[in-house]
């Protein structure tokens, strides 16, 4: 990186981003209250509140949402007459799956080959410490020369939609000139990127029944309807035979117009099995960033160990359903409910619960913030120009502002890139992306409060 006082600042800083984020990762701050305590996410929400009151913020706030979990928030104001910039980030977590699977605790921020492993390292309580260095150098450097908001949600990673509920009935809260998501993530490390495309997402579970009650395999089996089986084919028609995601009257067929992502590099990033096809059709783009998704996240149905010879009277699954830009979520619902309950076989009885939705979302990357940010990643990456990415996943928020604040300029930059592995095991953040985007975040402060 150039030589640039900001850039130094932040430097000096990272020994103390390390402990903090180590502080923070230590919180199992799942926003699900049946796996893991809320007095987790209640210590994460109280340890983010503290932080902005220890960087000079007011009106600090841990705001009670309609999911019942915390979103914290603050305001740092800037020079009279200055822009407004809210800065975002998540302080929840996704469970951490098979903790013994984890090379080290999950929860315990460890350094191993350059990189600090940890659940939500990247996704996104990196993102929370990203914030804070930002301004910390500002302040360095002559000050902040903007107003700041930062909003820090419960639940993100739960889609159970509080804070949007939060914000729609307290419009002026959150209203800036300009929104940094800091939830992204680079392309890949060492090359600067902005998303600018979300992909929407719903989740329904189903439920399909079929007897009052298990019956023995060997007496009525052949005859009597196995709902696990009626399940496992109903799910099997949300695919084609490529893989592709096939839910009626949903278009699956959008291109992706910008940056290449090459077979074998996705290959490589999602750790595909030698031999093991991709499946989908089109670019791989087209495939994560431009068209539906789908998933079975999980199945209640017996475990192999402990199983009995029955024929299964129900079973349930959970469903997402990645949405694209283009498509309306509740549309796209609609359809896969309608999908689900059309393609159940045997008159077997169907049930659907929707459990969370999110819209996707497409940024104006003409706006004078991009521009700004431009410049900014131009430093903190010396050599390298800012690309446009898409994202497959989701961030429901986005939407919420950019309907509440048609003028604002959103932009999305942050830790998640492929090596974070995000949402998996071993979950990690390069600490020298977290410094360089860190310097690009506290520069395009600095150029937008000039524009």
């Amino acid at each position: 990186m150039s030589s640039n006082p900001v850039a130094e600042t932040v430097a000096s800083l990272m020994p103390t981003a390390r402990t903090e984020l180590t502080e923070l990762v230590a919180f199992r701050s799942v926003a699900d209250f049946d796996q893991f305590p809320k007095s987790e996410s209640e210590g994460a929400a109280n340890w983010v509140a503290d932080a902005l009151r220890t960087e000079g913020f007011q009106d600090v706030a841990l705001l009670d949402t309609p999911d019942g979990t915390q979103s914290v928030y603050g305001f740092l104001p800037g020079p009279e007459g200055a822009k407004t910039v809210l800065l975002y980030a998540h302080y929840d977590v996704q469970p951490p799956l098979d903790e013994a699977g984890w090379t080290t605790p999950p929860f315990e921020l460890t350094e191993r080959d350059g990189r600090w492993f940890g659940r939500g390292a990247a996704d996104c309580k990196g993102g929370v410490i990203m914030h804070l260095l930002a301004l910390r150098a500002l302040k360095a450097n002559g000050g902040v020369p903007v107003h700041v908001k930062v909003i820090a949600e419960g639940s993100e990673e739960q889609g159970t939609g509080g804070l949007e509920r939060y914000a729609e009935e307290h419009p002026d809260l959150l209203k800036a000139d300009t929104i940094v998501i800091g939830d992204a993530g680079n392309f890949r490390v060492g090359l600067p990127t902005v998303t600018a495309t979300l992909r929407g997402m719903t989740m329904l579970r189903v439920q399909v029944d079929t007897l009052e009650g298990n019956l023995h395999s060997g007496q009525f089996g052949g005859a009597a309807p196995d709902a696990l089986a009626a399940l496992i084919r109903v799910l099997d028609s949300l695919r084609a035979e490529d893989g592709s995601t096939t839910v009626d009257g949903l278009d699956a067929q959008s291109s992706w117009e910008g940056l290449t992502y090459e077979e074998e590099q996705f290959r490589k990033d999602a750790k595909v099995l030698d031999g093991v096809e991709l499946i989908g059709s089109g670019s791989v783009a087209d495939r994560i960033w431009a068209r539906p998704a789908v998933t079975v996240l999980g199945i209640d149905c017996p475990p192999v160990v402990g199983a009995t010879p029955s024929v299964q009277a129900g079973a349930r699954a959970l469903v997402s359903l990645r949405v694209p830009p283009g498509v309306d979520a509740a549309e796209a619902t609609k359809l896969l409910q309608a999908h689900l309950e059309a393609h159940t076989p045997w008159g077997a009885r169907v049930r659907t619960e929707q459990i969370g939705q999110g819209q996707p979302f497409s940024a104006d990357t003409t706006s004078p913030a991009y521009t700004a940010m431009a410049d900014a990643m131009a430093v903190a990456y010396p050599g390298q120009e800012m690309q446009y990415a898409g994202q497959g996943g989701s961030i429901p928020l986005c939407n919420t502002l950019a309907a509440l604040y048609p003028r604002a300029e959103i932009l999305l930059i942050g830790l998640s890139e492929p090596e974070a592995q995000i949402h998996a095991l071993n979950e990690s953040v390069s600490p020298e992306e977290l410094e360089r985007l860190s310097v690009a975040e506290a520069l395009f402060l600095q150029n937008y409060a000039g524009n």
